[in-house]
């Protein structure tokens, strides 16, 4: 398509567009306005990692990752349930959604609900409670080292209650079960020391990120906390082995009571080295735990989001557009009809000699065979004599006394365009015969209510003479009518004799034109008679003929060199002035059908009833 050719097919489907626009629009706001009105509640809070060292790109990663992570925290099922206990409501899945504002630490959360109230109440309680569990999951990492610590000092306290117990009561205990005690002391902490340089043995400090290296620097604090109290169970290990039996005398008693004040002082010392190390445990735990705050409290929120009528119409009329549009366009692309006389140059390669009107009758019971007869001064009978003038300058040269209208396909209304044109050529002075040559579907008799009983087919036959077969009309001057007559078996045959040929050669020497009314392309008749034509008018009626239907009847006519004159556009709707580029072909200067033109025209006359003045020949007294 061009750009004339577009804007022409959107003034066509101006009404469809129109329709979908408008169903759309009025589908999408019923729909809306029947929906349940969804509120939205939002909160923001800020996630707060612990004071780094060092800040670099990596830094600046992991604290996004963070954040994220957080964000998603808010999505899952245990949180959610935690959420709908403590609220006392469920909170669905999908209801909340959590995203972080550009590239700050602020994070944004969301909640959609029926209930306005229950909105910002879902919204603070999610935040309320991954607070809460914020703490829960920062400490799963130092738990058991927590938890080792604990255990130490508990062993501690109990040795030291022991050894207090045993230096009250001056009593000898078995080094046998301090040994055991001790060393069980000494190969746990060798395990946990073991352990723990395994683990820094596993991170690379040159590509370690942030978190990797606050986890190298709390394994390396632990190893510090451990290794002096390693020591200090292999010292009192090997006062044990030295001490191998009880005391059994003062002097031994005075020194197994030293040994254990000895020993009572080095379990207190571990006893104060393991909550040392357990407090700095737990401060380095608060340092690097990071810290969520709500800074802007849900509040009830006063409209709902959703549904929003206007919009929604507008959308859906938008979309009802966008799909009409399609389809229009499709049914344009897939329509191969021809329907512009620029169409016709282009795809037919032949020139546009008539515009012919869609013809309205005034009853059902008028013929539109003799239309310019009835309605002289209409805007029809203007084009039908622009069609005789465009066929008098193409016979300049070679008058066309013999001219064939037909059509590619039936019911395109060549028959009326050959009776109407027979008559404005009778009307400009010329002896004009109208000859149905139609002997398989003739219809020229039905448009002027004579019989058919008689024509063409007895006078090729020789059963009739001219004479006998040829009809006037006293109403229309100058004008002859023969009618095809019975129907033959063989009508190709019989158009394609040479007594066919001589009674055309009759014809013409009696009058001055012959307008022939053929069968369609269809059929071989058309082809045989134009051979033996001054020209052929070829019909067609736009937006109704195809292209391929019309251009193989045309390539037929071409290979036997039949004088193509040009194409009859027949049946424009008044309001399809596209067709003929833009001219307005009903003009105000011809706006009323003429009826009052002449006495005889404004009484009308019926042609039923001058079938037997019609006998009256032309060719009496040559």
């Amino acid at each position: 398509m061009d750009i004339k050719q577009f804007f022409v097919s959107a003034k066509r489907w101006l009404w469809f567009l129109i329709l979908g626009t408008l169903l759309g629009a009025v589908g999408g706001y019923f729909f809306s306005s029947r929906q349940t009105p969804i509120y939205q509640a939002s909160t923001r809070f800020v996630v707060l990692r612990a004071a780094q060292t060092t800040y670099d790109y990596f830094s600046y990663l992991d604290s996004q990752q963070l954040i994220s992570t957080y964000a998603q925290l808010l999505s899952t099922e245990s949180l959610l349930a935690q959420a709908s206990q403590e609220l006392g409501f469920p909170v669905r899945k999908g209801q909340a959604t959590a995203a972080q504002i550009n590239d700050t630490q602020f994070v944004e959360l969301t909640v959609k609900d029926t209930d306005p109230e229950r909105a910002a109440l879902i919204a603070n309680g999610l935040v309320k409670v991954l607070i809460d569990q914020n703490e829960q999951l920062q400490a799963v990492r130092y738990i058991s080292a927590e938890q080792n610590l604990q255990n130490r000092i508990d062993e501690a306290q109990q040795q030291i209650s022991i050894l207090q117990a045993q230096i009250n009561e001056v009593s000898s205990a078995t080094v046998e079960s301090q040994l055991q005690s001790v060393q069980a002391q000494i190969d746990d902490l060798q395990a946990q020391v073991t352990a723990l340089n395994a683990e820094v043995a596993k991170i690379d400090p040159e590509t370690a990120t942030d978190e990797q290296i606050a986890l190298l620097a709390d394994y390396q604090a632990q190893l510090d906390q451990l290794t002096p109290v390693l020591s200090l169970y292999q010292q009192i290990y090997t006062n044990l082995v030295v001490l191998k039996t009880p005391a059994q005398s003062d002097t031994t008693t005075t020194t197994q009571l030293t040994q254990l004040r000895t020993t009572l002082e080095l379990y207190q010392q571990i006893y104060i080295s393991s909550i040392s190390s357990l407090e700095t445990l737990r401060l380095t735990r608060a340092q690097n735990t990071p810290n969520v705050v709500q800074v802007e409290a849900a509040v009830t929120p006063s409209s709902p989001i959703s549904p929003k009528p206007m919009q929604s119409a507008l959308l859906a009329g938008g979309i009802g557009l966008l799909v009409t549009a399609a389809v229009a366009f499709l049914v344009e692309f897939l329509d191969d009809t021809i329907k512009t006389p620029d169409e016709v140059k282009d795809q037919l390669g032949l020139p546009v000699i008539g515009l012919i009107g869609e013809l309205r009758k005034k009853n059902k019971d008028e013929k539109l065979g003799n239309y310019v007869a009835y309605h002289p001064r209409s805007p029809v009978s203007e084009a039908f004599r622009a069609l005789r003038t465009n066929l008098e300058y193409s016979g300049i040269d070679a008058p066309l006394r013999v001219i064939l209208v037909t059509s590619a396909g039936k019911s395109e209304g060549k028959t009326t365009v050959a009776t109407n044109l027979a008559i404005v050529l009778a009307q400009s002075g010329k002896k004009v015969l109208l000859l149905d040559s139609d002997m398989r579907r003739p219809n020229v008799h039905a448009q002027f209510n004579i019989h058919n009983r008689v024509g063409l087919s007895d006078l090729v036959r020789g059963k009739l003479t001219l004479e006998s077969v040829v009809r006037t009309l006293p109403e229309i001057k100058n004008l002859s009518i023969i009618t095809s007559g019975g129907l033959p078996p063989n009508p190709a045959e019989l158009l394609g004799s040479e007594r066919m040929r001589s009674i055309l050669e009759e014809m013409k020497s009696v009058f001055d034109v012959i307008v022939m009314d053929s069968p369609p392309m269809l059929v071989s008749d058309a082809q045989i008679l134009s051979t033996r034509t001054d020209g052929v008018i070829y019909v067609i009626v736009p937006g109704n003929t195809h292209s391929v239907a019309a251009k193989r009847p045309l390539e037929e006519l071409q290979r036997i060199n039949a004088n193509i004159l040009g194409v009859v556009m027949n049946r424009i709707p008044r309001n399809r002035d596209y067709y003929y580029g833009g001219y307005n072909y009903y003009s105000p200067y011809s706006s009323h059908d003429g009826y009052h033109q002449t006495g005889a025209l404004e009484e009308g006359f019926e042609l039923g009833l001058a079938d037997e003045k019609s006998t009256a020949s032309p060719l009496k007294g040559k």
